[in-house]
């Protein structure tokens, strides 16, 4: 039983050197600047190469990096046209209700036919049509922009709830070395890196979760507010357009003030779905930068493969240690195969040989049996409570000795349940899925339905300055061609 117990603090030994390697980089926040051997992280394809006013109108070259303020700074600002036509559209409306305001109080005697009527009936119902199917566009882009933004977020959100579940595995895992089995020092680091595991895995769980709702809260928001202001201004223009037509000015005029203060609000939301489109196809360039290579590129300061591709070596030798530990117990127990143990299976290596020792617990052959198993296998030849002091040539395992060695292979077996997962992580196989998946099924929607719909916004607002400003003159030009 001597190689049970020194293969127990072996592998005990690995997993403690591996632990600390990989909590490390989950836990701790990427450096600075990259290590000596890594190379600067190569410009993405997109270009975010833009002016940003937080930084005195200078030109931002940092790259995508949604930590960068500057970075943020400066993809909203793209939205500007939309922010500054509804800024000046709103200026606008003052001064000419203003304007107008005079005209009526100060200048009535004057009378006289002032303005001209340029809208006939006509072309308000045509321009009606063009807001109507403008904001049908607007409503269909809006929602379809929320349903594929939103599925991009929960995969990535999913991917990190995934990650922080093999780290809690691997807690499990650890946690369930029975500490009776190692020194005293190995227990405690067994301790330390297991509550780290967790700390670790609570952290993404809590910011996964956070970050979930403030995204999704923050897309249900513009979606509402596009949706009741879209809503309003087709209620509102339709309402003017009849009061216009059944020459009920100062009804007209309400609605009038009303759908130019909706107008500045098409005109910013076209600047927000702007922004967000230059925003959607960064985002996918980078995702498609790091499918090209995940371990330089202008993710790397926020998922730092490369870091993670440095505990390698480390879940390597932990490889070679079991598949060494499994080819010794199996020399170990050919000496008892034969006349005494004549069913006695063979344990299933389930690494390659080297230098890979790739994991393949599938290449096993069929009459081998697995580490976790190994107590059932033993079973018939222990014997257990009184028999203890009378074991005899059929039942020869004492059964002290077999619930240690029980402990010991449910031990490695868990380890070695969560290998791949392990693999996964430190492979950033678990992200390049995920962000394989929003790029196939998302990306191109992102950027469709965001250009669709800011499109469309900058065609109602544009038909809603033709309808406001034509009715306004309309309504002007009857109230002082009736004037005596």
């Amino acid at each position: 039983m001597a190689i049970f117990n020194n293969g127990l603090a072996y592998t005990i030994v690995i997993v403690v050197l591996i632990s600390p390697e990989i909590t490390t980089q989950v836990v701790s926040p990427p450096p600075d600047s990259p290590p000596g051997n890594v190379s600067e992280p190569i410009r993405p394809k997109d270009n975010t190469v833009r002016v940003d006013p937080s930084d005195n109108f200078k030109k931002y070259r940092g790259g995508f990096n949604i930590t960068n303020k500057h970075y943020w700074s400066s993809v909203v600002f793209t939205g500007v046209y939309g922010y500054a036509i509804g800024v000046l559209w709103l200026l606008c409306g003052i001064l000419c209700g203003l304007f107008f305001l005079i005209i009526n109080c100060c200048c009535q005697s004057f009378g006289g036919n002032k303005g001209c009527d340029l809208l006939p009936i006509p072309l308000a119902i045509l321009l009606l049509i063009i807001a109507m199917a403008a904001s049908g566009l607007v409503l269909a882009g809006s929602a379809k922009f929320r349903c594929h933004a939103s599925s991009s977020v929960n995969v990535v959100i999913n991917t990190a709830d995934k990650a922080s579940g093999i780290i809690f595995n691997i807690t499990g895992a650890l946690k369930g070395i029975p500490t009776e089995l190692v020194d005293a020092d190995i227990a405690s680091k067994l301790n330390t890196t297991s509550q780290r595991f967790d700390t670790a895995a609570q952290n993404i769980t809590q910011e996964a979760a956070k970050n979930r709702h403030i995204i999704n809260m923050a897309l249900k928001a513009l979606f509402i507010f596009s949706i009741v202001t879209v809503s309003l201004n087709l209620v509102f223009v339709i309402s003017m357009s009849v009061f216009g037509v059944l020459r009920v000015w100062k009804a007209l005029y309400l609605f009038v003030v009303l759908c130019w203060l909706l107008t500045v609000i098409c005109w910013i939301l076209f600047g927000v779905y702007f922004f967000l489109e230059k925003f959607s196809d960064d985002t996918c360039n980078a995702l498609y930068n790091f499918q090209e290579n995940p371990y330089n590129n202008s993710l790397s300061s926020m998922i730092p493969c490369d870091e993670l591709l440095s505990a390698k070596p480390i879940v390597s030798e932990f490889s070679s240690g079991i598949f060494n530990l499994v080819n010794e117990v199996n020399g170990g127990l050919s000496k008892y195969q034969g006349a005494l143990l004549p069913n006695l299976p063979n344990i299933c290596n389930p690494f390659s040989a080297p230098p890979d020792f790739l994991y393949q617990p599938w290449n096993c052959s069929p009459d081998s049996t697995k580490i976790g198993d190994i107590p059932e296998v033993l079973r018939p030849y222990t014997c257990f409570g009184d028999e203890d002091a009378i074991c005899g040539k059929e039942k020869f395992i004492p059964g002290s000795e077999y619930e240690v060695i029980k402990e010991y292979t449910s031990s490695v077996q868990n380890l070695l349940d969560v290998y791949p997962s392990i693999e996964s992580l430190l492979g950033c196989q678990l992200v390049k899925d995920a962000f394989s998946q929003v790029l196939q099924k998302h990306c191109k929607h992102l950027k469709r339905f965001s250009k669709v719909t800011w499109a469309a916004m900058v065609s109602l607002a544009a038909t809603m300055v033709l309808l406001v400003v034509l009715w306004t003159m309309k309504a002007n030009y009857h109230e002082h061609s009736h004037q005596p």
